[in-house]
């Protein structure tokens, strides 16, 4: 039985219940009463007191993933790059005798989730996985929650701790990779879900370019789903109708993007890197299970997980500094077998439906 269970007999909200259990103010002695009762009657042990690890707020930090359309879906800790970063958190928290509570919340209602799980389990601070939320969104949270590290995307001008990968930077150096290889007529396959993380990394890819005198045409600008690691039709689409005349080399803002393009192109008889050379960004697992193995670029995920929970224990223990702090975890690139020097060799001929 969870606690919504308990909510629905009682007729209270999920807020009533968790504070007639944790003996807080805020629902009358009636209500406590015919709550405990019901708890007692249906057998529910409150989460704060299944585990006898999570017995003081001190030694427990929360995660929250905020879900809806776009990047963060109902199964994002099934992605590659999300299950990584998970991995890392929990082991950094272990390490240290921590107890890292895990939850997924819905956009909906963020604030008030969070506000229920806090009051549920009180935590020695957040770790809020910040990547589809806005500057409102986030500004909510920080002002009801001081001990609060968001990561994965960064509001600038935002008075809260922000860790995110340098993505420009990552961008940059893959247009310049491509751009040593002797590559001058270089596309661009972008996210149709629009974030902070691939509008910086196309600022950087678009830095690297102009700085030797390289334009992106708008032709070689494409756009599918950074969710999907097959074939995507309105790519390969867009590719036959160009009639062979593409660009010699692709960056693609995240490695599924990247996975899909090179799986649409095997569908059309266009060898990568022979005839095009593909470049990802972030350097999941399966960058190195498709054919050919993925240039990428590698995002420091243990590194950022370290540097999140150590900011996340300096703020629980020196509550009173005022001081909020924007850092960049340097990316780096890793060359395989999906990218290689230009030729004068073009796309001969496309796969017809």
């Amino acid at each position: 039985m969870k606690i919504e269970d308990i909510a629905k007999l009682a007729n209270v909200s999920k807020s009533a219940v968790s504070l007639a259990i944790n003996g807080k103010p805020g629902v009358s002695e009636e209500t406590r009463n015919k709550i405990l009762d019901i708890v007692r009657n249906q057998g529910y042990v409150p989460r704060s007191t299944r585990t006898e690890k999570i017995s003081t707020t001190g030694n427990s930090i929360r995660f929250v993933a905020c879900v809806h359309e776009g990047i963060i879906l109902e199964h994002y800790n099934q992605q590659p790059f999300f299950m990584e970063l998970i991995h890392y958190l929990e082991e950094k928290c272990r390490k240290r005798g921590l107890v890292l509570l895990f939850n997924t919340v819905p956009a909906a209602d963020l604030e008030d989730k969070i506000e229920e799980l806090e009051q549920e389990h009180e935590s020695g601070g957040i770790i809020l996985l910040g990547t589809n939320l806005s500057r409102e969104q986030v500004q909510m949270i920080a002002a009801r929650h001081k001990n609060l590290v968001v990561l994965d995307t960064c509001h600038n001008t935002l008075n809260a701790h922000f860790i995110v990968m340098n993505n420009m930077m990552g961008a940059y150096q893959a247009a310049q990779h491509l751009v040593s290889l002797g590559h001058k007529s270089i596309g661009y396959v972008q996210s149709n879900v629009r974030m902070h993380n691939f509008n910086a990394r196309k600022e950087g890819f678009i830095n690297a370019l102009h700085e030797v005198g390289l334009d992106l045409a708008e032709k070689d600008l494409f756009t599918i789903s950074p969710t999907i690691v097959s074939s995507q039709p309105e790519f390969t689409s867009a590719i036959r109708s160009r009639n062979g005349d593409l660009p010699s080399a692709l960056f693609c803002e995240c490695d599924y993007i990247a996975i899909s393009v090179i799986k649409s192109f095997m569908e059309l008889g266009i060898r990568v890197p022979h005839d095009i050379s593909v470049v990802g960004f972030d350097n999941i697992h399966e960058a190195v299970v498709i054919s050919p193995e993925l240039t990428t670029i590698h995002v420091e995920k243990e590194a950022i997980a370290e540097t999140a929970v150590s900011k996340l224990l300096d703020l629980m223990e020196n509550e009173g500094s005022s001081i909020t702090t924007k850092i960049h975890i340097d990316t780096r690139l890793v060359v395989r077998n999906s990218t290689s020097s230009f030729s004068n060799s073009t796309v001969q001929s496309l796969t017809k439906q």
